[in-house]
């Protein structure tokens, strides 16, 4: 496909990047929200037994998904000399991920945000808030899928210098006020 002069590369689904690529990745996203979705779930009903397993899985999932969003941040970077990286692609896979791979990611981040809210709703000025923390797995493992394994668009060179200094003496030139015939004299 192509717009003007320069071909534009096909997205991610056309790419037919394979299932499997990040696969550890995904599994591991999909096995915390399942933990923590039923460490959530069982917290609601039995609250006084439960309550510290839910927070220590809530605190876990905060702090390894930090961990994770930072390195998917900095692997990003090192990218984003070469593509131009947006964060609704990086962090929610948008457009840079395949349907598929998107979706079980943006489940995984949904029904974490759900549970976590559903949560600390049912129970409120518990230690059951620490929930709404537990959602950074999600977050930080999509960005670290995409950085990995997303797809970009390359970035557009970057203008030299002196084509720089052209472009503005053009608009310079253009904008300054023209003299008529009557202020000449």
């Amino acid at each position: 496909m192509t717009t003007g002069m320069t071909p534009t590369p096909p997205g991610p689904d056309a790419l037919g990047t394979a299932p499997t690529a990040g696969r550890g990745i995904l599994r591991t996203t999909v096995v915390g929200t399942a933990l923590f979705t039923v460490s959530g779930l069982g917290a609601i009903v039995w609250q006084d037994s439960l309550t510290s397993l839910y927070v220590a899985i809530s605190l876990l999932e905060f702090f390894v998904g930090m961990a994770v969003f930072a390195l998917a941040f900095l692997r990003a970077i090192d990218r984003s000399r070469t593509e131009s990286i947006g964060i609704g692609g990086l962090f929610f896979a948008s457009g840079s991920a395949p349907k598929r791979v998107q979706a079980i990611l943006m489940i995984s981040l949904t029904v974490q945000v759900a549970v976590s809210i559903l949560v600390a709703s049912l129970h409120l000025y518990t230690a059951l808030a620490f929930g709404v923390l537990a959602p950074m797995w999600a977050l930080g493992f999509t960005g670290l899928w995409v950085a990995a394994y997303g797809w970009f668009p390359e970035r557009a060179p970057e203008p030299t210098l002196a084509a720089r200094r052209e472009a503005a003496r053009r608009t310079h030139k253009q904008s300054a006020p023209k003299k008529s015939a009557d202020d000449a004299e």
